[in-house]
């Protein structure tokens, strides 16, 4: 009976080994450009190296050479966060479109794969939102796809380095305008679904008396703030990955910038799924009812199932 041989000993000698490399190309770049790169090492080389959180302009479209760019900024230009939008929207849609072309009756490991985390990604929606989400479900997709792939551009080398590439999320302009078309979206859906008066009627009504009133325009205010915090917990949490993994990769050799990769790629993923997890709920939300206390009457939203999105929120707001 044969005992297979311990697999420590090869880990140890890989990571020794992927070490060794790492300090042998630091060694290389400080002999070949005359340690500039480490000058005011490490203050001043974490500093250059950290991505701003202002986007560079790479096309000025406004024609004012004296434009100082502001986080907020309505100045007419192309940033690198858009370019790098664009490009996330080209591979998306050019992978999509491929994979559709080449359906089979029996699918390869890749027709496999999409199909398998797409039904997962589906049944997931349809479990929080009940039957009544599965005409949001494109939306859901949609969303998570793009924030996806767009966390995931900030850690390919060089993105954020260059001016002209940027991860979309990790510049809050993108993600407040991500957050305001939800809002639109899911506003659009409660007032498609309940009809003008209906859906205000949620929010400014006197069947409650002044108590009932004051709750309604506090949720209406509540609503208001929804993609406040839709932008910011995305741009928070990929920009600060972005600045922890700077941070160490300048201070540090192989092995904690490799497990923050690990890291940062799982909080991507997390992000996308929380950020249209809420849309979704919100959508839900949006469409239902105003529930009377002490009445049997209550609004379903349109094309509702089983199941609602009522305690939904809860379970994702705290990510």
């Amino acid at each position: 009976m044969s005992i297979a041989a311990p697999r420590t000993s090869t880990t140890r000698r890989t990571l020794l080994i992927a070490a060794l490399g790492v300090l042998a190309l630091d060694a290389f770049a400080i002999a070949t450009f005359g340690n500039v790169g480490l000058k005011g090492f490490p203050g001043d080389v974490i500093k250059r190296a950290l991505e701003p959180i202002v986007p560079h302009t790479v096309i000025d479209l406004g024609g004012d050479p004296t434009h100082a760019a502001s986080l907020f900024d309505f100045y007419p230009s192309i940033t690198g966060s858009i370019i790098m939008s664009w490009i996330v929207m080209a591979v998306i849609i050019v992978s999509f479109t491929l994979l559709a072309r080449r359906l089979k009756d029996v699918p390869g490991a890749v027709q496999n794969a999409v199909e398998f985390a797409l039904e997962g990604l589906t049944n997931f929606a349809t479990g929080i939102g009940g039957a009544g989400a599965k005409p949001f479900i494109t939306f859901f997709l949609a969303c998570f796809l793009f924030i996806a792939v767009s966390n995931w551009s900030g850690l390919i080398p060089g993105v954020g380095r260059v001016h002209e590439f940027r991860a979309p999320t990790s510049d809050v302009n993108v993600t407040v305008g991500l957050a305001l078309v939800a809002f639109v979206y899911f506003h659009y859906q409660g007032f498609r679904a309940l009809g003008f008066g209906g859906y205000l009627g949620k929010f400014f009504t006197l069947k409650g008396g002044p108590v009932g009133l004051f709750v309604g325009v506090l949720e209406f205010f509540l609503e208001i703030v929804k993609p406040v915090t839709l932008a910011m917990r995305l741009f928070g949490n990929i920009y600060g990955g972005e600045l922890a993994l700077t941070v160490m990769t300048t201070i540090t050799i192989a092995f904690i910038p490799l497990a923050l990769y690990g890291l940062e790629l799982f909080v991507g993923l997390m992000q996308g799924i929380i950020f249209s997890v809420l849309v979704l709920v919100f959508t839900m939300l949006a469409m239902e009812g105003h529930h009377e206390e002490g009445h049997d009457e209550h609004h379903e939203p349109a094309g509702a199932g089983e199941g609602s999105a009522a305690g939904a929120e809860s379970r994702v707001a705290a990510h």
